[in-house]
């Protein structure tokens, strides 16, 4: 199935304001535990924004897909780091994730990421 992945985002976004709203503690507990996560430390946010993409991709996550797409797109992920990434995930998930994947590099592409070379 194919997404509108910055319609999907958008509309996520909306829900998770809900979710924010109806459960504060909850949603404040993941907003901080992402925030550590993604810090810059031994591993840039680009490097783990990646691993989460590959996650996301094993997992068939659709809203993983389209917000980490988008974020590797403005923490200035080039397709060749988003390509070696797909590698691994569909070397760790064979053919399931291979169709994630191809999903995943719709996401990239939606939010503005590197096209290939015609």
């Amino acid at each position: 199935m194919q997404h509108d992945y910055q319609d999907l985002t958008a509309t996520l976004s909306t829900k998770l304001a809900d979710l924010r709203r109806e459960i504060p503690d909850t949603m404040k507990g993941f907003g901080q535990m992402s925030r550590a996560a993604l810090a810059d430390s031994a591993l840039s946010t680009k490097h783990k924004e990646l691993i989460a993409m590959g996650i996301g991709i094993a997992a068939r996550c659709q809203g993983c897909l389209g917000f980490h797409a988008k974020a590797l797109v403005e923490l200035g992920c080039s397709r060749a780091e988003f390509m070696e990434m797909l590698q691994v995930a569909v070397y760790m998930g064979g053919g399931p994730s291979l169709m994630t994947a191809a999903e995943a590099l719709l996401a990239y592409e939606t939010f503005g990421g590197e096209k290939a070379a015609a």
